[in-house]
């Protein structure tokens, strides 16, 4: 951490200067933006945000009021306060993380009517919209809901009629942030809605319990049937560092069910409760048997209020007062363990609520920003459903919509799949290398470069411009940081094209090694590649180059250092780290546009292909952090390229190879080999391979015949004699 602290203060400011130096990009004006923490604490939201910006019209706004808050808006008519709607802070309701892992801090504004009257984006932490698209393009995406009704099937893509689904279009290459932003909108507009009565809660049937048959279960048979669920958030969930104890852990259950209810409480505990209780009424049980906080929460001693705990089915949320809370005294269950708090909670008044269907505990905190230390809202639940045996007839049929990042795939079947033949051809014709490469010679190499070319064409057409799939090293950050603190499936699985390639990067990188992606399939890398050979073909040829081996061998490491320095700064602040990314020229080559761009981007990136005109990939030499980040797994790679003994004094290949991978005693580098494979075009060729044109000629000149050659690059003897020595394509032997 504190080399991490050191890189960021010596990185910070030349990522400044070089801010300065290329014309200071134009900054998303709410990224990263410092927020006053009144904004979420202060009753009076509205003093601390533009509310007027969201309700046009309203001359004064009431404090926060209802679970989860909101604030009423009214206007001056005639002497008297009309209320024209309601203002909410998305992230009072929902923490629904965007690409970057954190909210969008979304204000709304909803009429009466439940219909958006305004969104304003009061901070994100997006890089694609600091440094790419502009922020002005999340703004036009969020206009589309202005006018929509808060109980309309809104989603991201195309509308649908016949499903009464209407579609938004979204912002092309963040599909991410939003569909995130739609939840966003969705959720807090719904959840406010039902409070207000816009929207009315679904009338679900009353369950029905069999009664109690045989002894009562002990409390790990309840927990093994899932008649007692768990809730634990660990201390790093919220930002703090871990200490062995969990910052929450609950144990929950539903006590209207008799063999339930009478486990926890005993028969008579049971009795009485169920006695209490009406016919609309719905009784669950929580203790907290570890943690570092109080599940009951402050808002209990201000105001009545349990502000820390929530019941959620389907899109219904319940809350809890004072008067809904009973003192659990005990637990009867043989085996229940000891707990520090409890409590007997009751949902009244809701006859939507069902003990037959799912519903969630939710556990309401505040999470720490590691960067900043500012509290943000976080929610954390557990599904809890009554087994079937606890229920007459078993459990009923649900039918639970498909998640976001599912509908995506479902949206774009086709495209996935005709990506995945791509990758799976071009690594089934690579897989064939061997036979490749013996049908092509140093004079005519289109056995191997037809495929190669044709991939690269595909590649930058396709996946670079068409699909905008071009993977970046601010994935990797964003994949390293998640496997290191919270995986969420959902969000990476939100972009279909990139998490298949990742997959397939990952594969194909042990297997292999990086220049399957890097030299095939790379966009930027394949740009580059054929600049290369088109200026060759333009008559560039007496001006192409390759650098001095010694001075190669020396910046080939600037990449490494390139990628540490991200990684490191990234865990100061990721920001800063996705501002440095730039030395990337992918967004201003793919995503946003080369003439799209404030002109020192353009530069860079126009000055990076046009010297690939003159020498092969120097970005991908040189400069590439993605490159170094797959290089280093390159080296546990299962299969490599051939070598001979001969190999080790033959300096042929090593002229040859743009990506000057081959070193003077004809080992090839693997971590940065393309594999363009003409090195072993020449090494099955007998005209252009030294040893092997010496023994043709040796042959020839001996009357004897030529024999083929075999698969380890030898002419296959006249007379049986000892095996050549060929270690190269087993794994882990020397190349």
């Amino acid at each position: 951490m504190q080399l991490s602290r050191l890189l960021a203060r010596v990185l910070a400011p030349l990522a400044l200067a070089a801010g300065a130096l290329l014309g200071s990009p134009a900054r998303a004006d709410t990224y990263e933006v410092k927020l006053p923490p009144e904004l979420s604490s202060s009753p009076r939201l509205c003093s601390y945000a533009p509310c007027q910006e969201v309700m046009p019209g309203a001359t004064h706004f009431s404090e926060r009021k209802g679970q989860p808050p909101y604030v009423e808006a009214y206007r001056e008519e005639n002497g008297q306060a009309r209320l024209m709607g309601y203002v909410m802070l998305s992230t009072d309701i929902t923490d629904i993380p965007a690409y970057s892992g954190k909210p969008v801090v979304t204000l709304i504004g909803m009429d009466t009517q439940g219909r958006f009257t305004g969104v304003k984006i009061l901070k994100h932490s997006e890089p694609i919209l600091l440094l790419g698209i502009p922020e002005a393009a999340l703004v036009r995406f969020n206009d589309q809901y202005l006018g929509k009704f808060v109980g309309d099937n809104i989603e991201i893509g195309k509308s649908r009629p016949a499903e009464n689904l209407i579609g938004l279009d979204a912002i092309t290459g963040a599909t991410v942030t939003v569909i995130a932003q739609n939840q966003v909108m969705m959720t807090s507009g719904s959840a406010v809605a039902r409070q207000v009565g816009i929207l009315k809660p679904v009338v679900r049937p009353a369950a029905s319990f069999p009664p109690p048959a045989g002894p009562l279960p002990d409390w790990a048979a309840l927990v093994a049937e899932g008649s007692v669920q768990h809730l634990r958030v660990r201390p790093e969930d919220v930002g703090l560092k871990g200490e062995g104890h969990p910052y929450m852990e609950l144990w929950f259950g539903y006590l209207n069910q008799p063999t339930v209810g009478q486990a926890i409480l005993g028969p008579e505990g049971y009795a009485s409760l169920m006695g209490r209780l009406k016919e609309d009424e719905h009784a669950l049980f929580i203790i907290r048997t570890d943690g570092m906080d109080s599940f009951k929460g402050s808002g209990f001693v201000r105001g009545g209020i349990y502000d820390r705990i929530q019941v959620r089915q389907d899109k219904d949320s319940y809350t809890f007062r004072d008067l809904d809370y009973i003192n659990l005294w005990g637990i009867q269950a043989a085996g229940a363990p000891a707990y520090q708090e409890s409590g007997i909670f009751i949902i009244r008044g809701h006859k939507g609520f069902s003990g037959a269907y799912p519903w969630k505990l939710v556990f309401l905190g505040n999470r720490i920003d590691k960067e900043s230390g500012a509290k943000t809202f976080a929610n954390f639940d557990q599904e809890y459903w009554l087994p079937a045996q606890r229920l007459v007839g078993g459990r009923p049929e649900v039918i639970r919509p498909d998640p976001t990042w599912l509908k995506v795939w479902k949206e774009r079947a086709l495209e996935v799949a005709a990506f995945v033949l791509f990758l799976a051809t071009v690594a089934g014709v690579y897989a064939q290398r061997d036979r490749l490469v013996r049908r092509a010679s140093h004079r005519n190499k289109w056995a191997v470069n037809g495929f190669k070319y044709s991939a690269w064409l595909i590649s930058i057409g396709l996946v670079g411009f068409g699909a905008m799939a071009q993977p970046s090293i601010t994935q990797v950050l964003t994949w390293f940081h998640s496997l290191l603190f919270q995986w969420q499936w959902a969000l990476f699985l939100s972009d279909p094209l990139i998490f298949v390639f990742w997959i397939f990067i990952i594969l194909s990188v042990f297997i292999w090694g990086r220049g399957l992606f890097c030299g095939w399939l790379c966009p930027f890398g394949s740009l580059s590649e054929l600049l290369f050979k088109l200026g060759r073909a333009l008559g560039l040829k007496r001006f192409q180059f390759l650098l001095p081996a010694p001075l190669h061998h020396r910046l080939k490491y600037l990449k490494y250092g390139i990628f540490g320095g991200l990684l490191a700064v990234s865990f100061f602040s990721m920001g800063l780290a996705e501002q440095l990314a730039e030395v990337e020229p992918f967004k201003t080559t793919f995503l946003v546009g080369l003439f799209q761009r404030s002109g020192p981007y353009t530069l860079f990136a126009a000055g990076l292909l046009g010297l690939s005109l003159l020498t092969e990939r120097p970005f991908c030499k040189y400069l590439c952090p993605l490159g170094a980040a797959l290089a280093m797994p390159t080296t546990f790679r299962w299969f490599g390229l051939r070598r001979k003994d001969e190999c080790t004094r033959c300096k042929a290949c090593a002229k040859g190879c743009g990506s000057q991978a081959i070193d003077p005693k004809g080992n090839i580098d693997a971590r940065e080999c393309m594999l363009c494979l003409d090195c072993m075009v020449l090494y099955y060729d007998d005209h252009a391979c030294p040893p092997l044109a010496q023994e043709r000629k040796r042959r020839t000149k001996a009357g004897e015949a030529l024999t083929p050659i075999d698969a380890r690059g030898y002419f296959i003897p006249i007379h049986p004699a000892a095996p050549r020595t060929d270690t190269s394509t087993t794994p882990g032997a020397p190349r």
